[in-house]
């Protein structure tokens, strides 16, 4: 009698209306859809590779049940029709064992597509090797085909890294009791994402404002940091992190020259402008040179009429510290060491002008550097390579896990996971 199942893009054209973008723009090199990459995949290995392991059905399955937690909202429809056609495999119905692992193979390549899918998230890569990278069909089947353990593997995917893996689970623990989890805990899962499975990274976490060294999902050290007020955000980006600067100047935001710098020159004099080491450059490229601060007109830098490139020389009290951590980006954003140390005992960090403040520079320079983070000279500006480039992530949980298995709630400072009137209207 001829086969009652088709292949497996038929068996799931009902159930894939409106899949997640991740699903429905992700292709191959070549532009094959998962399906076709499906086909093929099968055609070349002609061997099971689900029904071949009993655990990883159950574990791709109970993936499935709950993956509308990672953006995939076909995801427990699409372990309904698995379970279907298995049912009928058991059965012994012609055909149903072949389309049961091709509906499988399809559902886990939408799953991993639509968990590597940046969505909302908003995060800025200066260091494009870092963005996000939906993997093409083939790429999924031929790792899961190469695992050695593919239950492993399949939890593995899911779990992305260790801090996605745990808001997941609060998330799931949610969805149970309260039909979907609040909107903070869904934005820091979005967020979460977005971070790395493995490898060394600085995580810098601007809603609890604490900065985090992790090494293979492990958090092997973190300190207080002080983050851009409300009006002057720390924006979410991804850098790579390639050198200490030691004896740094501070370059002195054109902002801040005209609001405090040339309003304290105006009522205190130039004696206040040297005392804290401040001086006056020509202009704004690296040819320009050191001009007498009593040729300009700080009245006119005051008003806004003219800007002053004004910077503070490397020594006690510069606001830089002793070092700082800069990793090339458009928005001038880099880790730096403070004089001001007082900032740290706050409940709330939020002063800064953007750039991140650390609690102890030189913990983070060791943790980079692999030794002291000492300058073999007094040069200012003086430069010194990590052995390794590390990344490092400016993100913002509202929701984080803790080492004891619990989680931790940070204000929302910035106002970015406060539902909005549009939000709470279609909640109810």
């Amino acid at each position: 009698m001829p086969h009652r199942y088709l292949l497996g893009a038929a068996a799931l054209a009902a159930v894939l209306a409106g899949v997640s973008p991740a699903a429905a723009t992700a292709t191959t090199s070549d532009r094959m859809p998962a399906a076709a990459a499906v086909s093929r995949f099968y055609d070349a290995r002609q061997q099971p590779l689900w029904l071949s392991s009993p655990d990883a059905v159950r574990t791709l399955l109970a993936a499935l049940r709950t993956a509308d937690v990672d953006g995939l909202e076909q995801g427990p429809e699409l372990a309904g029709t698995i379970e279907r056609v298995l049912g009928d495999a058991n059965a012994g119905v012609p055909g149903a064992a072949r389309e049961a692992e091709r509906l499988m193979s399809n559902a886990f390549v939408l799953h991993a597509q639509a968990l590597k899918w940046p969505g909302k998230a908003g995060m800025i890569y200066a260091d494009p090797s870092l963005s996000p990278r939906v993997p093409a069909p083939a790429e999924i089947l031929e790792a899961a085909a190469a695992a050695p353990d593919l239950a492993a593997h399949v939890r593995g995917t899911v779990a992305v890294n260790p801090i996605h893996a745990a808001l997941r689970e609060a998330a799931l623990r949610d969805m149970r009791l309260l039909g979907t989890p609040p909107a903070a805990l869904r934005a820091s899962l979005e967020r979460s994402r977005l971070l790395p499975s493995s490898g060394r990274f600085v995580l810098v976490d601007v809603a609890s404002q604490q900065l985090m060294m992790i090494d293979n999902g492990a958090v092997v050290d973190s300190m207080k940091v002080v983050v851009g007020k409300p009006q002057m955000k720390t924006p979410l980006l991804a850098g790579t992190l390639r050198q200490v600067t030691f004896n740094p100047y501070w370059n002195v935001p054109v902002d801040l020259a005209a609001s405090n710098i040339a309003q304290n020159v105006l009522k205190n004099g130039l004696s206040w402008f040297k005392s804290r080491n401040y001086e006056v450059l020509s202009g704004w490229d690296n040819d320009s040179t050191v001009v007498d601060p009593a040729t300009i007109d700080w009245q006119a830098v005051a008003d806004g009429r003219i800007e002053a490139r004004v910077r503070q020389r490397p020594g006690r009290g510069n606001s830089m510290g002793e070092m700082k951590f800069e990793f090339p980006n458009d928005r001038g954003i880099y880790l730096h060491d403070t004089p001001d140390r007082q900032l740290f005992s706050e409940a709330e960090r939020t002063f800064s002008s953007g750039c991140v403040r650390l609690e102890d520079a030189a913990r983070l320079g060791r943790w980079l550097l692999g030794r002291e983070p000492r300058a073999s000279s007094a040069q200012p500006e003086y430069q010194v390579a990590l052995p390794t480039p590390v990344p490092v992530f400016l993100t913002y949980l509202t929701v984080r896990p803790t080492a004891d298995g619990g989680l931790a709630y940070a204000p929302d400072v910035y106002g970015l996971d406060t539902p909005g009137p549009e939000q709470l209207a279609a909640a109810h």
